[in-house]
């Protein structure tokens, strides 16, 4: 059991949408969710799950709404926000844009979508590509009767219908990691971590079967080659399309894939990162007269691979003004709003190194607030190159029919949240 009812509100608390799966909650219960709330903001206590009583209330933010799932039973609050999380994305993939307004304009498709996502509390079908196919924004007349859901909903593989068609055949694959990483002002690594994604966009025809080889380091060590180049996968976590019992006797990562664009599988790994694009940074401060600011940017990975739309925003103090800056490569901009100087570089290649100075004036007379030392963000894009070394060995596609399907693979590294704090 998930949720007794769903609840969608506005910023203000008032029920926008409002569906009682198991009729065991009283509905107005909703009215004491929003008084606690404000209560616990303005204590600086809020916390994912609110309780009053014996009712629980579990609850998410999106733009402008509130999503609330209400219990009073010991509920799996993962398999809630989970349930959530995918409710926000079926009414994006319908509405474009979920937000008060979108509710307001399609409220019979939100309320036909949320009896069919759910049963009595319990999650139902939630891919939006089955569900545009059954549920539709347009009209239909009495006499041709209602549109009854495709037998892909009942069936074994309810994320793919049957009967698919395509005159060319493809698989394009994007294995695309995000690089976290910390490091202080004297320059050692606090914190470091690559966050990586397999996506998918599938134009093949009828149920084929698909199975990918990873350089993983598990099923390395079952087949007796601990000597080649491996990665140890860390908090693996899967499509419901992923055959799991063969994954966990064999590492086989076989499935029937979506239509269309997903995402396969996602994956951490928890190592020590060597920065990517290391800064260097010097902030002389002259007291009531100017600050003068030198950055040294240095890309620390091979010269074959090349870094692009690289952007380094530089704090500065909030109340200096007058900017003149001069570069290396690229273009530097003052963007007051975020009292940061942004340098963009283009393309970066790989055991390059750039510099950047920058000179504000100061006012003459001194703020008695001392501001916070805020870090240096870099954002960055690398093509071609995964840090973990992440490989796909092979992709296996298999069609009942026998036709020739071409697979194509991407490799993508990117900045996450990339902090270098400054002295």
């Amino acid at each position: 059991m998930a949720a007794s009812a769903i609840f969608i509100l506005d910023l203000k608390g008032k029920v926008l949408i409002c569906r009682n799966y198991m009729g065991n909650v009283n509905i107005n219960e909703i009215d004491n969710f929003m008084p606690i709330m404000m209560k616990r903001e303005e204590d600086a206590d809020l916390s994912p799950v609110v309780i009053h009583g014996s009712t629980h209330f579990l609850w998410i933010k999106h733009s402008n709404l509130y999503l609330v799932a209400i219990t009073k039973k010991n509920t799996n609050a993962a398999l809630v926000y989970s349930f959530l999380y995918k409710l926000v994305e079926v009414f994006t993939e319908y509405f474009k844009s979920l937000e008060e307004e979108s509710i307001r304009d399609n409220f019979v498709t939100v309320y036909e979508l949320m009896d069919e996502v759910m049963d009595f509390g319990f999650p139902q079908t939630t891919d939006s590509k089955i569900l545009l196919e059954y549920i539709t924004q347009r009209g239909h007349k009495l006499e041709v009767g209602a549109p009854r859901p495709p037998a892909t909903v009942t069936n074994a593989v309810s994320w793919r219908s049957e009967g698919i068609k395509y005159r060319k055949n493809e698989v394009f694959m994007d294995v695309i990691e995000s690089v976290n990483l910390l490091v202080s002002a004297t320059g050692s690594v606090l914190r470091s971590e690559i966050l990586g994604c397999i996506k998918l966009k599938v134009v093949l025809s009828g149920m084929p079967e698909l199975r990918l080889g990873l350089n993983d380091k598990v099923l390395f060590e079952i087949t007796g080659r601990e000597k080649s180049k491996s990665v140890e996968l860390e908090d693996v976590k899967f499509h419901q399309c992923v055959r799991l019992s063969r994954f966990e006797n064999d590492r086989t990562i076989s499935f029937i894939p979506p239509d269309g664009e997903s995402e396969l599988m996602s994956y951490r790994l928890n190592t020590t990162v060597k920065p990517l694009i290391w800064i260097e940074s010097v902030i002389e401060k002259f007291s009531h007269s100017r600050v003068e600011i030198k950055v040294k940017a240095r890309s620390q990975f091979k010269s074959r691979s090349t870094a692009n739309n690289v952007s380094i925003l530089v704090p500065v103090p909030s109340d200096a003004d007058s900017p003149k800056f001069k570069t290396t490569t690229g273009q530097a901009k003052w963007v007051p709003e975020k009292s940061a100087v942004e340098w963009n570089i283009k393309s970066f290649p790989g055991g390059k190194e750039f510099m950047m100075r920058a000179h504000f004036g100061l006012p003459s007379v001194e703020s008695d607030v001392l501001e916070a030392k805020r870090p240096i963000t870099v954002k960055f894009e690398i093509p071609y190159f995964t840090v973990s070394g992440i490989q796909v060995r092979y992709l296996k596609i298999i069609a009942k029919s026998g036709y020739q399907a071409l697979p194509w693979v991407r490799y993508i590294t990117q900045s996450g949240d990339y902090q270098l704090r400054t002295n």
